[in-house]
Parts: structure tokens; sequence; C-alpha cells
């Protein structure tokens, strides 16, 4: 893996830290310090996770023209010990080495005296402003958030060495308000973790928004989780796809990003980059089925951005996408792939669409819908001016209004206005390669006393005689 910058080995180094955390057992720390002292910053990257394996770091090259040799010696001193190790082992690994086995220098250990725990700590010497390194690093930390790995307490703290003495800390912890249990599955927490940071405007408040968010209905989540089987030519991967739709006709703080959507990206546990067939996954959803109208998927590095041609301005969406191997450490590198990642996110979509009546309507239906008025308009005049007091009964009784008293035209049409639009929702939420037709609007419509066969053939019979005109 090639390091273009020190932002760069700074996150790879910490995300490293989170995999080594998430092998371990039990609670774990993750600690990242910056002490300044002009014009050097150390930096420390320690946790209590499981030791480390010095692979890990032997892939890593230094870019020249990335890093130069003014701002970053390339050298890495590595502390580590595993649960069973009677010492701390201590080397010396430079990244500018150009023969491999001159890269590593072994220095003596550290004897544990038979105390048993486990963990790592990296550090390295640069010439770099904190200001330069703090942006990468806290925006890490916030997106980390969204996946609540339950066992990781991480901490980032700043030193600077100036008269004052001043030390500034800042600890990311999750402040839930509905905490969740260690049993909770990882889209769970993934769920729970996209909707603190949409209520938390994007994790740039300590607490939930209440101005935007007076009422939990107004952020409508779900997701979707697609998988394959793990063989000799594929690792086993799993997908998991998050969206929350949030509705805010009045928002006083609500950050506009007229008729875009960040979608978040995540690898093995730690945010990655945007991947090709992450964006080829999303231009190929059939958008318009959920009523929505793709303009455009940019790369934007650490997430993608879709552009929606005319969204509601009151509606605002976001979306996570995770990949990850069945079991950890995988076997083999992968590249995400685009249909597991399609299947997620169509899965959440529907999700919605079945939670939620009337939203995520295709544009079809929605055009349909905009006939319900008229047509229930018409079906309650023939009901009303019917002279058929067994024919209005019977039609109270399916519309289910009450029959003790007088109800006017308008609630007659509310209601059959309700049952048309039900049907038409409850077609536009099955996929396309198995919609039927539509359900009729009450359940004693179909006739009772017709065979199968009968049905069929009265369908399905074709020639001149298949509409009946009165003469």
């Amino acid at each position: 893996m090639d390091i273009s910058s020190v932002q760069k080995l700074c996150i790879h180094l910490i995300s490293s830290a989170v995999q080594r955390c998430r092998l371990s057992e039990g609670l774990c720390r993750l600690s990242v310090v910056l002490k300044s002292s002009p014009p050097i910053i150390r930096v420390s990257i320690s946790d209590t996770g499981t030791g480390s394996c010095l692979e890990e770091f032997q892939d890593l090259k230094c870019n020249r023209e990335g890093i130069g040799t003014e701002k970053w010696d390339g050298l890495l001193s590595i502390k580590t010990t595993s649960i069973s190790d009677n010492k701390i082992y201590h080397y010396h690994l430079n990244l500018r080495g150009s023969v491999s086995a001159r890269r590593l220098t072994r220095l003596p250990s550290i004897p544990k005296n038979d105390a048993k725990f486990s963990g790592t700590e990296v550090c390295l010497s640069i010439s770099e402003t904190i200001d330069a390194l703090l942006k990468d690093i806290k925006h890490y930390f916030q997106k980390m958030l969204i996946l609540k790995i339950p066992s990781v307490a991480a901490e980032l703290v700043i030193e600077r060495g100036d008269a004052s003495g001043l030390r500034c800390e800042n600890v990311f912890l999750p402040n839930e308000s509905s905490p969740l249990n260690f049993s909770s599955s990882n889209v769970e927490r993934l769920k729970s973790g996209l909707e603190e940071y949409v209520l938390k405007h994007r994790n740039s408040l300590n607490n939930k928004c209440d101005s935007c968010f007076c009422s939990r209905e107004k952020l409508k989540i779900s997701s979707g989780v697609a998988s394959s089987m793990e063989s000799h030519r594929s690792p086993g991967l799993i997908v998991e796809a998050v969206i929350a739709i949030s509705e805010l006709s009045e928002s006083l703080c609500f950050r506009s990003s007229g008729n875009k959507t960040e979608v978040l990206h995540f690898k093995d546990f730690s945010p990655s980059s945007v991947s090709i067939a992450s964006l080829n996954a999303l231009t190929s959803i059939d958008w318009r089925s959920y009523g929505l109208t793709l303009v455009s998927a940019v790369d934007q590095v650490d997430h993608a951005l879709i552009e929606w041609e005319s969204l509601p301005p009151y509606l605002h969406i976001d979306m996570v996408i995770h990949c990850y191997h069945k079991q950890y450490p995988g076997k083999y590198k992968y590249q995400p792939d685009r249909h597991l990642i399609k299947k997620g996110v169509k899965l959440a979509l529907d999700d919605l669409k079945e939670k939620h009546t009337g939203l995520l309507l295709s544009a079809h239906a929605v055009k349909i819908c905009s006939y319900a008025p008229d047509l229930a308009s018409s079906i309650a005049g023939i009901i009303l001016s019917s002279n058929d007091l067994k024919f209005r009964s019977k039609c109270s009784t399916l519309l289910e209004l009450s029959q003790s008293q007088a109800i006017g035209k308008q609630t007659v049409e509310d209601r059959i206005k309700e049952k048309i639009i039900s049907v038409i929702e409850t077609n536009d939420r099955k996929p396309e390669k198995i919609k039927e037709a539509a359900p009729f609007l009450f359940e004693d419509d179909r006739p009772q006393d017709l065979d199968p066969a009968d049905l069929y053939l009265e369908e399905h019979a074709g020639g001149d005689n298949v509409f009946s005109f009165p003469d």
C-alpha cells in the first residue's frame, strides 16, 4: 500500500488499531496522542487489542512524491505484545528502506514480569502542524461513531508544548439516547449509528437537534442486508445498506444540501473510499420505481454524492453502505461486489416502502393516485344517489362506515379514496417481476361461485366478444 500523505498514514495506522481491538474478546481502549514540540509533532497510536503481526506493516510503502524527507524520515517505532507473550517486543521499521531485510530492526524487548495484557503502540515523528492532522483524524472518528463498535472506547488527545502547557482532550464515545445491547447485530448498530448521525446533524452536535427533530416520526430509517457464500474463489461477503429519510418542512438549522445525498462507505469496519463497484451499483438501480430521478452519482473520495432531479425541498436522504468479510481477518483481498451492493440498497428501499405508507411511491403510482379523488367522487355520487337501501347499506358496511347516522358525501369520498390509494400502494410495493393485477378494493368483490378454470377462461378469452357494450 502506497502512502501518499502523512494524514493518510495516520488514518491507516488508526484503522489497523481498530481491527486489532475487534479481534480482542474484551473491552479495548484506543488512544491517539498528538504531542506538539514545534516544529515536530510526535504521533502515538496505541490500543489494548490483540498484539500486532508485523506483516500488516510490511506492505506499507512511502511515496516520496507525497511525503518528502523534510516532513518525515520514514521511521515507525512499534511496540507490541500478545496475551501469551512474556515480553513486549520493540521494533523500528524504516518505510523508506529499499531492501525489505534492512527495513526492520529489532530492539531490546521489555519484560512483562508475569503480567497478562496485550496491546500495540506505534509512534512516529513528523514535521507538520497540529491543525493539518487534527481535521482528518477528527473526521475519521466522527464517521467511526456510525458503526457503534461495542467493545472499543477511543480518545484523541492533543498536547501543545507552549508556555501555558495547554492540554486539550476530545473523547469520542457514543452519546446514545437509546443504548444498544452488546448482542445487537452489526446492521442494528449501523441503523442506530446513522440515526444518531442524522439527528446530530452529521455528528456536528453533541446531542439531538430538537428544533429539527421534535418528533422521531420526521425520521424514517430502514436497512437491507445481502451476502454471498464463502468458497475457494470468494471470501464470503456481507453488504449492509441503511437509508434514512428526513421530512423537515420547517427547519431552522438543518444544513441545506439541495437535491443531493451523501453516501458514506465503510469497508471491514473502517471508513473507506468509494469503489467503482459501488458507483456502478448506485447508477444501475431503477430509482424511478421509488419515485426518485437520478441525475448523477459522483466519487468524492470519502463518499459518493448523488444528485436527484426535483427532490422536494423538505425531503433529505442519507445513506451508508458497509462491506465486510463474514469472518475477520479474511483469507482474501477483495473488491466490493456490485450486485450485492445493489441488492442491499434495494432491500433497504423496499423495506422503507413496506413500513411507511405513501413513501417512495413510483412515478407511475403517483400518477395513478392523482386520479383517485375524481374516481372517489364519482363512486360516492353513485352510492349516495341510489334509492336502493340494501345497496347503500352494503356499501356502508364495505366502507366500514356507521349506518346509525347520516353520512355526508365528503366522508364517503374520503373513505373510497383511502381504499383506492391503499390498493395502488400495495401493488407498488411489489417487485416488478412478481407484480400481479391490483387486488380488489373489497374482499368479497370477486365472484365466489366460479370455478378457477372458469375464471381463467373468463380472463383470457379472446376475440371480438371480450367487451360487451350496451345496444
